[in-house]
């Protein structure tokens, strides 16, 4: 009897064991997997037209943002702006103050006498002037503080502006003229202008007032509430004057009367200007007389501001003095 081989026997089964656990358990894997298509892990919720709602408010949030910006920025400018006015406004005060004292510097003991106090200047007639006064019929007081009244035509050239129209001065004004003239009972013409050139009556433009009781009384009463604009420079309506007044046949003074000369003119121009128009004739004597007058308004202010109030009593004193005339400083408003 033969027997069989034990070891091949026992490969064989578990061999078979093997590959059958093998095989089902691959069975079993693909019978537990669930084959589809691939699922997707996440879906979009956002659709097109709400994306561009979206970008539209980002786009309105920067919009909003930026006009604070600008908002902001032209504040910034603003107060810029603001320091460099305050800055300009610095440096004219000290060219001001700066000028003052040049100017102090170049006047005489004479001139800075009378600016300083603005004491009344004096006038000796001479022989002719009194031949004159003693041929009229004029009170024994025919000057006004040492002035001439030996004209025929008078032009009144008057400083309009605020620091006069709306300060005492302005009363004392309309005396000084109201004295003016009485001292001239009989003159050929009268006329009214600003400083600026502008004429106190318009149907009077270019044309001379015959004198009457009647056009003294209607200038004082028109003077009282007569405020045009006036850059307190007197070269255009003392320009204007003898531009359109003056004849060779006509003994005419032009009275001007001010307070101030403001720093911005140039005191050697004006000069220069008046000297170009009121030429000399062959005797040396100017075209027409000028007069110069000054009020005292400024000097009840701050210091800083009467340095105008020395160029004008420079300017009147120099260009009377050049063109026939005298220049009187009132003291006071009395």
């Amino acid at each position: 009897m033969k027997y069989r081989n034990r070891n091949t026997d026992s490969f064989s089964v578990s061999f078979l064991d093997v590959a059958a656990c093998g095989f089902g358990a691959m069975v079993i894997l693909l019978m537990i997997t669930k084959s589809g298509e691939p699922i997707s892990i996440e879906f979009a919720d956002v659709t097109p037209q709400g994306s561009i709602i979206e970008l539209q408010e980002q786009l309105f949030a920067v919009r909003g943002e930026t006009t604070i910006l600008n908002r902001d920025l032209n504040a910034k400018h603003e107060q810029l702006s603001a320091m460099k006015n305050r800055i300009a406004r610095l440096r004219r005060d000290l060219d001001d103050v700066q000028g003052q004292f040049q100017t102090s510097s170049q006047l005489s003991d004479e001139t800075t006498d009378e600016v300083g106090r603005l004491s009344v200047a004096q006038q000796s007639m001479t022989e002719e002037m009194q031949r004159l006064m003693a041929s009229s019929s004029a009170p024994v007081n025919n000057a006004i503080g040492g002035i001439p009244v030996d004209s025929e035509y008078i032009i009144f050239v008057i400083d309009t502006s605020g620091s006069m129209y709306n300060n005492p001065s302005w009363n004392k004004m309309l005396g000084v003229i109201e004295d003016t003239l009485n001292v001239y009972p009989n003159v050929k013409g009268i006329q009214v202008m600003n400083d600026m050139g502008d004429y106190m009556f318009d149907s009077y433009r270019g044309k001379w007032m015959i004198d009457s009781p009647t056009i003294r009384n209607r200038i004082i009463s028109t003077l009282r509430t007569w405020n045009p604009y006036s850059n307190s420079s007197p070269v255009e309506g003392v320009t204007r004057a003898i531009n359109t007044f003056y004849a060779p046949d006509k003994k005419i003074s032009i009275y001007v009367l001010g307070d101030d000369f403001q720093p911005g003119g140039s005191i050697q121009q004006v000069l220069r200007t008046i000297d170009r128009i009121n030429v000399e004739d062959e005797n040396g004597d100017r075209l027409v007389r000028i007069h110069g007058i000054g009020f005292p308004t400024i000097f009840a202010g701050p210091a800083r501001f009467q340095q105008s109030v020395y160029r004008y009593s420079t300017l009147m004193r120099e260009m009377t003095q050049r063109n026939g005339g005298t220049f009187v400083g009132l003291n006071d408003y009395q």
